[in-house]
């Protein structure tokens, strides 16, 4: 099953996590197992030498787009 991206980043979802299933008046709702937990802590920047915050190698890598998109949500 494909989910769009948006929702992917939005839940932290990457291939392979798994999803439960139910049916709900007649749709079918998907909920992630578990939320994957990250641990972020504040980095140098290697190129700028200015603080930056890293969620892990693992962590998805945002286009300003997709930040300016999620930040949207914010007051």
């Amino acid at each position: 099953m494909v989910l769009p991206s948006r929702i992917r980043r939005k839940l932290g979802l990457r291939p392979g996590d798994p999803l439960d299933a139910k049916v709900e008046g007649g749709k079918v709702v998907l909920t992630p197992r578990r939320k994957r937990s990250r641990k972020s802590k504040i980095v140098i920047d290697p190129l700028t030498g200015l603080p930056a915050l890293t969620a892990g190698p693992d962590a998805p890598i945002l286009t300003s787009e997709e930040v300016e998109e999620l930040l949207s949500d914010f007051p």
